[in-house]
C-alpha cells in the first residue's frame, strides 16, 4: 500500500492490490502472491531465483503473471519485484491500432 495510488479489495479467495489495473494479489494464507510482470521480467526472476518465482500455470503465466514465494526474498527483493508490477499497473499500454 505503499505505492502511490494503491488500494486493497478482495478477488476471488485473494487480496489484490491495484493502481490503474491490478498488479499483485496475496493469497489468503500470506505465504504466496501472484504478480505481474512482462515475460521477460519474469523469465529473469524465474531463472535468477527459481525457488521464489515461477510462471502462474496457464495463459496467466504466458502473460507474465507468476507466483511469488514470500520466505524466499528479502525484504529489498520483494519491494523491487512489486515497484516492477505497479509500474505496469500505472503505465498507460500503447494504443492498439485500428484494424480496417
Amino acid at each position: 500500500l505503499s505505492f502511490a495510488g494503491t488500494t486493497e479489495a478482495p478477488h476471488f479467495d485473494r487480496m489484490a492490490f491495484k493502481a490503474a489495473r491490478i498488479y499483485v494479489t496475496l493469497n489468503s494464507d500470506g505465504e504466496t502472491a501472484n504478480l505481474k510482470l512482462a515475460p521477460d521480467e519474469q523469465h529473469f526472476k524465474c531463472l535468477l531465483a527459481p525457488a521464489a518465482f515461477s510462471p502462474v500455470s496457464n495463459a496467466w503465466g504466458r502473460q507474465g503473471w507468476t507466483r511469488i514465494v514470500l520466505s524466499e526474498l528479502t525484504v529489498a527483493a520483494l519491494r523491487d519485484a512489486l515497484a516492477l508490477g505497479y509500474a505496469h499497473a500505472t503505465t498507460k499500454a500503447s494504443p492498439r491500432k485500428k484494424r480496417g
